[in-house]
């Protein structure tokens, strides 16, 4: 349902902050979402006038659209299915995201084919679909604030439809490389960069991937690139005030107390330690290795026997593309060959779960003694930012050096490269030997950098730099 009036503040994702269901009754069921987006927007108020335009993304939400169902504030596009799913699954979740993440198996992919193009030219469509919607939504000398790489071309589209508009763009992504990056066909790579250079201003997490995106734009455009596209960045930090009082709910001391019977106590009754990790099955993760070095631990140090549980949820991300599927199985797999090879009648090594609930997952926060994030590549992750937050006795932070969040965290965490699967085994049992005071100070200093630009802020300070 789109507003009566031009709107002075728009944001255009994917993913908007509403999803709906058909219920069995043909009624249509809402269900709100959350996260930096929708806490940056109510930040602003409603006087503001402000618009969030985004896709339709299943049948639920289509239907809901057709319907003329919506809310104030909202704008939903019913692009068409065959079309989303090219752009949404072919290009962007299977060529920008692979190539950001630097996650290609080299020898064997990508192809970039004749089937690439026609995904490409349903990119476009998508992308053309959202520019002309803000065009037609927007308040002279509106502010629009283009998210992620799903819409890499929107900022050019939209500055040849509404010069007078003040355009911003979010990568949420890492950048990649020069030499990677340039793995895409020569022209699609320049349309991806001036696309973005179409805005007034391009934002990233890191310092790292905004140099990274100007380095691509010399190489790909040459140097001294006509532009007036500013560069900025905005290191999202976890929302404190939401985290502490959302992980204090019954429903979370409930998870706790089954969680902390599941992971148990050692012969003598002590508590076993959790080294916990919480991520989306996302192959950037590096869930896998993340597995492997945790095995590696027990066998070189048997001592950790029957004294630690590696508590990870693994939430499943993008079932429709086949190569997650095989990375889930694979996680599955390997858990239960640990399980397998180490468990005893009364200590499960590893506790996997692959069912997404989000007061086990606070539960987790609290109780862990170690938080591992090891992803091959992150923009930042939020995971290595809440749990510090979260904690109730603090907890050691085994953090990849590809994690945006490095960029912050990285002089209280204990640092690993993601590849290295000993080096990481040998960081948990650092980790885990850790004196409680030192490591509750770590955690103390941890928390503090983690919500310095909590999500409402984020979002104001990308709209006030607009402004100057």
């Amino acid at each position: 349902m789109a507003p009566t009036q031009a709107a002075s503040v728009l944001v255009a994702s994917n993913r908007g902050p509403i999803s709906y269901d058909v219920r069995e009754d043909g009624s249509l069921h809402a269900k709100r979402g959350g996260g930096g987006l929708v806490s940056g927007l109510s930040a602003i108020g409603p006087e503001t006038g402000a618009l969030w335009v985004c896709s339709a993304l299943g049948d639920g939400d289509r239907e809901a659209v057709r319907r003329g169902v919506g809310e104030q504030g909202v704008r939903m596009l019913d692009i068409d299915a065959d079309v989303h799913a090219d752009a949404y699954n072919g290009i962007a979740n299977s060529a920008l995201w692979f190539v950001h993440h630097m996650l290609y198996q080299t020898p064997l992919e990508p192809v970039f084919d004749a089937e690439f193009r026609r995904q490409w030219a349903s990119y476009e469509t998508y992308n053309r679909a959202f520019a002309e919607a803000l065009a037609e939504e927007a308040a002279p000398g509106a502010a629009v604030l283009v998210q992620d790489y799903h819409l890499t071309l929107v900022p050019r589209m939209l500055r040849e439809l509404r010069p007078d508009l003040r355009i911003g763009h979010f990568s949420h992504t890492p950048w990649a490389p020069p030499d990677y990056f340039r793995l895409l066909p020569d022209d699609i790579a320049a349309q991806v960069l001036g696309g973005i250079l179409g805005a007034d201003r391009a934002a990233f997490l890191t310092q790292r991937w905004a140099d990274a995106f100007t380095e691509c734009c010399h190489a790909v455009l040459g140097p001294g690139i006509p532009s007036g596209t500013r560069i900025g960045v905005h290191g999202l930090g976890a929302d404190a005030d939401f985290l502490r009082e959302r992980s204090h709910r019954p429903d979370v001391a409930e998870r706790m107390a089954e969680l902390r019977e599941q992971i148990g106590t050692t012969a003598d009754g002590k508590p076993r330690q959790a080294i916990v990790r919480v991520d989306r099955t996302e192959l950037s993760k590096n869930i896998v290795r993340g597995l492997l070095a945790y095995r590696e631990l027990l066998t070189d140090r048997p001592e950790w026997r029957e004294r630690v549980v590696h508590v990870a949820f693994a939430y499943p991300s993008r079932q429709d593309l086949a190569v997650y599927r095989d990375y889930m199985a694979e996680v599955e797999r390997l858990a239960e060959e640990i399980n397998s090879q180490y468990g005893t009648p009364g200590w499960t090594p590893v506790l996997l779960n692959m069912k997404d609930d989000f007061a086990r997952s606070l539960a987790s926060y609290r109780l862990a003694d170690v938080a591992l994030v090891n992803p091959i590549r992150d923009g930042m992750n939020l995971v290595a930012k809440e749990m510090p937050v979260v904690s109730d006795d603090g907890c050691v932070l085994v953090l990849s050096r590809e994690a945006g969040a490095y960029e912050e965290l990285g002089e209280d965490a204990i640092t690993v490269n993601p590849y290295d699967v000993s080096g990481t085994a040998r960081a948990l049992h650092e980790a885990l030997t850790m004196p409680l005071d030192e490591r509750a100070e770590r955690t103390k200093r941890l928390a503090a950098a983690a919500t310095a630009l909590p999500p409402a802020q984020w979002f104001l300070d990308q709209l006030n730099a607009l402004d100057s």
